[in-house]
């Protein structure tokens, strides 16, 4: 299992997230990320996704489950997700959530943190909270001493960036985490599938 998160893709983690919401096939799949802008993410191509989607049946985390072909249209392979394949998306997650080092690897992770239980999540953002709190106090210093020793300011406009990012989300965790930590706020999967999300899976099969 734990070389199979390790080989794990941010886009194979969506993918594999897809999956959890049905069984799907790639054409659709390209269709329904694209409709919810996750190019935001990944990038996104038939190429990469094909590719993606041999690599996690390869890997045995996703599974064919039928062949179909509508009029002239190619046939189109049917994926379904497997148990193997559930459990890696949140093992992946959970490994990703904390981390400060992979910027591109965290926001997949929060765009599927609500697979997780909300206790579970809390604490790894939390973690993460105070790795972003630390990175800034060493950045703040390193800074300062820059600036005793006359280093010129022009020289360090990337820290300033650098410290005004990790100063923007520490705002937006210690927004984030009683917002989630509210019982009134809702979390995990929908009971009841919206209009709007059964009218967006039809339109992705076309």
């Amino acid at each position: 299992m734990q070389d199979a998160v390790d080989r794990l893709t941010p886009l194979g983690v969506m993918v594999l997230a897809l999956l959890g919401e049905g069984d799907m096939h790639p054409y659709e799949m390209i269709r329904l990320m694209h409709f919810r802008r996750d190019d935001r993410l990944v990038t996104i191509t038939n190429g990469t996704v094909y590719h993606t989607v041999g690599r996690l049946e390869r890997a045995g985390l996703i599974a064919e489950v039928g062949v179909d072909r509508d009029g002239n249209r190619p046939e189109r392979t049917t994926y379904t997700q497997t148990d193997a394949g559930a459990a890696a998306v949140l093992e992946w997650v959970r490994r990703e959530l904390p981390r400060v080092d992979r910027p591109a690897e965290f926001r997949v992770a929060l765009a599927e943190v609500h697979g997780l239980d909300r206790d579970e999540a809390i604490e790894l953002l939390g973690v993460r909270r105070a790795a972003l709190a630390a990175a800034l106090g060493s950045l703040e210093d390193g800074q300062r001493h820059a600036l005793e020793k006359g280093v010129p300011p022009q020289y360090l406009i990337e820290i300033d960036r650098e410290l005004a990012l990790l100063r923007a989300e520490l705002v937006w965790m210690d927004a984030v985490l009683p917002r989630i930590a509210d019982p009134d706020f809702a979390w995990g999967p929908t009971p009841t599938p919206s209009e709007r999300y059964l009218a967006q899976r039809k339109a992705a099969r076309q």
